[in-house]
């Protein structure tokens, strides 16, 4: 075997398992329809829901040092008479909570 044949071989092999590893590391993002309707059946088992949104496009967001790709949307809903507004920041990739905080409070 020459030194040509070796390295011609050698570069098909790294070019290969480059190739391979991108398409298997390769992250596919929750579309943001289906992270809402996981949200509103969590939100929905403490009262009823009567409004609630969703930003399409994806956007970075840092937490305790740790970045995402996040969808951010929100929600509206009622607890004995009394309606209550929050906002959700949920990981793209995997449909996953990050975090909730409270807007309002309404009176009934």
């Amino acid at each position: 075997m020459n030194w040509k044949s070796f390295m011609l071989g050698a570069a098909v092999g790294i070019l290969g398992g480059y190739t391979a590893r991108q398409m298997i590391t390769k992250q596919t993002k929750v579309s943001p329809e289906k992270v809402l309707e996981n949200v509103k059946k969590q939100f929905s088992q403490n009262g009823s829901i009567s409004g609630s949104w969703i930003h399409m496009v994806a956007e970075p967001y840092q937490k305790q040092q740790i970045h995402y790709q996040v969808y951010k949307g929100g929600i509206s809903k009622t607890v004995e008479g009394i309606d209550e507004q929050y906002e959700f920041i949920a990981d793209a990739s995997t449909g996953t909570l990050i975090d909730i905080r409270r807007l309002s409070e309404g009176i009934a």
